[in-house]
């Protein structure tokens, strides 16, 4: 699997990039030089694509979570938008669903029908969602996706429980396939929880560091976010009968992918608009996470970068930190910018996305699927949410 090439010292990118300007209506990318290609279809193709991943795979993920013993079926069901905390039926936002689409191509990229992904792309939605639920808890968010959390509605020990239910759920759907492909599914979805387990414990403990090095922060966000994607768009190849150098080919992509991922999801988490985000302004400030732009600022050196570096530091100690103003959040931010952390994160989600899209070229699939996996792909760097 390729692995990110960084300079030691300052964190910056040394490979090369491609493709036409980020929509600068991204505010987490806006007034930065970053870029991505738009190569395989337009934005309308790439919906069609998250809603038919959507569409297949919402029926079966709903049948898994009726087996759960109330009330953890309910709070599932809460969790994924389905209901709202009163038990009515409700059409919430269920999330971008990138993950089912990704399962689906990648079946049809072995040559199989969507349809042959759809155990695979349940499973890694139930994976996925178990990771959200616990995360929501450890990291005290109190609103997803526009709603409150499960743990804020249910209560901590409800979202303990839902969230280690939905693993299970993961594991079932593939095995009960009875088939040496499910056995050979479940495996790499086992490899790709425990990764992500790694990356969160990762994520945690940097949060009581001062100093956090740029490859740490991509290896721990390789886990956390890159482990999952590479499975999902393998695991429906899998599925259908795909052999293991297909399939580790098209993970390189999906790592890569969650990479790129990842670096908008860190620029979201300063610079996001909580109306899009469904999270608080300066989310990952508030949590002290040592995320890409903050790494990268206090990596880059300067005096933007040694003011910062004095601030945290002080709000490590601090006693009064959850009363910080807006203000103060803004200026952190405001120092993160100046210290270019925001722009080098913006380069690095086109570096990441660039390299993903490269590693497509290894694999025998029709043009039609690359075109739609590379149109995914611009959709994750271009996003909003």
């Amino acid at each position: 699997m390729s692995t990110t090439t960084t300079d030691s010292t300052t964190g910056t990118a040394r490979t090369g990039t491609r493709g036409e300007p980020v929509n600068p209506g991204n505010p987490a990318v806006e007034n930065t030089a970053a870029s991505v290609g738009t190569a395989g279809g337009e934005q309308a193709d790439t919906l069609a694509l998250l809603e038919r991943g959507r569409t297949l795979s919402t029926p079966v993920l709903r049948a898994a979570v009726d087996r759960l013993a109330a009330p953890m079926d309910t709070v599932a069901a809460y969790h994924f938008g389905w209901i709202d905390a009163q038990g009515n039926a409700a059409d919430g936002d269920g999330g971008k669903a990138v993950r089912p689409a990704l399962a689906l191509l990648s079946a049809e990229a072995a040559g199989a029908s969507a349809e042959v992904g759809i155990p695979g792309a349940v499973a890694v939605e139930l994976v996925h969602n178990f990771s959200l639920l616990h995360d929501d808890l450890m990291d005290g968010d109190e609103q997803r996706r526009h709603r409150d959390t499960v743990w804020k509605v249910h209560g901590p020990a409800l979202a303990i429980l839902v969230g280690d239910a939905l693993f299970a759920l993961a594991n079932e759907v593939l095995l009960e396939l009875g088939t040496v492909e499910a056995g050979r599914a479940t495996r790499r979805l086992t490899t790709a929880s425990r990764k992500l387990i790694d990356g969160q414990a990762q994520d945690i403990s940097y949060e009581h560091r001062e100093r956090v090095s740029v490859e740490e922060c991509l290896e721990m966000e390789g886990n956390k976010t890159g482990a999952l994607l590479a499975c999902a768009v393998s695991i429906g190849a899998v599925l259908g009968g795909a052999d293991d150098r297909t399939a580790d080919k098209l993970e390189e992509y999906g790592y890569h992918l969650g990479l790129a991922f990842q670096a908008v999801d860190d620029l979201l988490g300063i610079w996001g608009d909580p109306e899009s985000t469904g999270k608080q302004t300066w989310s990952d400030l508030r949590q002290r996470k040592k995320s890409l732009p903050v790494v990268a600022a206090l990596a880059a050196g300067g005096p933007a970068s040694a003011e910062l570096a004095e601030l945290l530091a002080a709000d490590a100690k601090s006693n009064d930190f959850e009363n910080f103003s807006e203000e103060e959040f803004a200026a952190r931010a405001a120092l993160i910018e100046a210290a270019g952390g925001r722009q080098w994160t913006a380069d690095e989600a086109r570096r990441q996305h660039a390299v993903a899209v490269r590693a497509l070229d290894d694999v025998d699939m029709p043009q039609r699927v690359r075109a739609q996996l590379v149109a995914l792909a611009d959709f994750v760097v271009v996003r909003k949410r």
